[in-house]
């Protein structure tokens, strides 16, 4: 079967090897789409925290099962499913207290192990998550979903909140629409213009385009009549957008960090008491996640969802699909491979 292997930055090769044999409790895979996250686009660039080389990459994927046992989960041979693809240790003190998502040893397919973008794979069976009627493609976007949704729920986001998610990527437009689900009038803010006003498309209140930092805390403060945002995400992983997450927040508000970077940022850390405010992050999704975000497409209740991905390329051409959102990523949003 052929893999995309990233060999190094910059370095993307499609390859072969054996096809895996599953073990018992498994489900053998025949991958259908698969998604490149923003970690996945940042191990390319070489500026993922986490990344090594070579890596296969790829955790947002749909697939149909090839095999499977029988079981007790109604999963059975031909079901489109989605997977969760955080592997936990089951043994660390945050799994031990139900916390599986945060696992000190966590292992998340395509960064701290070979990823899913191959022909076939195979997935323990309780990490997979039935398509309830929804598409393949759809499936295939159902973990970046879950990223933000999990976020928002840390939040806690209430009715008529104001919220500003920082960053207009697919994780910002996600964590925008699970915002609007839960009551709350949400604003969206980046550097890119064309960015901003594709994500109108699902629905925001308003956005703000970062093009000045001395001007930003001006377009925050005139968007909520001078109080600051209940809450503010974090959705790119600068030192520049945390700084901005903390300036524009109410005093006695909440900031989420979804952001994954490397550099450190420098500031004042006695705002976070002059403001009162909490600042939290969140880390990858849980079960419940997976399945909530299903059932919420299922309802109809997002707009415009299949808007979501804006290019599509076959497998075979990973390299050109790496290398044009590497270029473009200012004028791309969720970019898919067909497999």
């Amino acid at each position: 079967m052929k893999y995309i292997e990233i060999e190094k930055p910059k370095a993307v090769k499609v390859k072969e090897m054996e096809k895996p044999v599953r073990k018992k409790g498994e489900a053998l895979l025949k991958l259908l789409y698969g998604g490149i996250c923003g970690s996945d686009l940042n191990t390319y660039r070489g500026t993922l925290a986490y990344a090594k080389y070579p890596v296969i990459p790829g955790h947002e994927f749909s697939a149909v099962i090839v095999d499977i046992d029988d079981n007790d989960l109604d999963l059975n041979k031909g079901d489109i499913v989605t997977a969760n693809p955080y592997f936990n240790c089951g043994t660390c003190y945050s799994c031990r207290r139900g916390f599986v998502n945060c696992c000190t040893g966590n292992e998340t397919m395509g960064v701290q192990r070979d990823g899913g973008f191959m022909e076939y794979l195979t997935m323990p069976a309780e990490r997979l998550y039935k398509s309830q009627d929804l598409s393949a493609r759809q499936m295939s976007i159902i973990e970046p979903f879950c990223i933000s949704y999990h976020g928002v729920k840390r939040a806690k986001v209430q009715p008529g909140e104001t919220v500003l998610v920082i960053g207009a990527g697919t994780i910002g437009v996600f964590a925008a629409i699970s915002a609007k689900l839960a009551g709350a009038k949400v604003f969206m803010c980046d550097v890119a213009e064309a960015k901003l006003q594709y994500a109108e498309n699902f629905g925001i209140d308003g956005i703000i385009i970062n093009d000045n930092n001395d001007t930003f805390i001006e377009k925050a403060m005139a968007a909520t009549g001078g109080n600051g945002f209940d809450i503010t995400i974090e959705a790119v992983g600068l030192p520049s957008t945390f700084q901005n997450s903390v300036d524009a927040v109410a005093f006695h508000g909440r900031t989420i960090i979804i952001g994954v970077g490397k550099k450190n940022a420098d500031f004042n850390f006695t705002t976070i008491q002059r403001k009162e405010m909490d600042i939290m992050g969140s880390r990858n999704a849980t079960k419940e996640d997976f399945e909530e975000v299903i059932q919420i497409i299922k309802s109809g209740k997002v707009r415009n969802l299949d808007k979501i991905v804006t290019h599509e390329f076959s497998f075979d051409d990973a390299d050109k699909a790496f290398a044009e959102l590497d270029a473009n990523a200012a004028n791309m949003l969720k970019v898919i491979l067909k497999f």
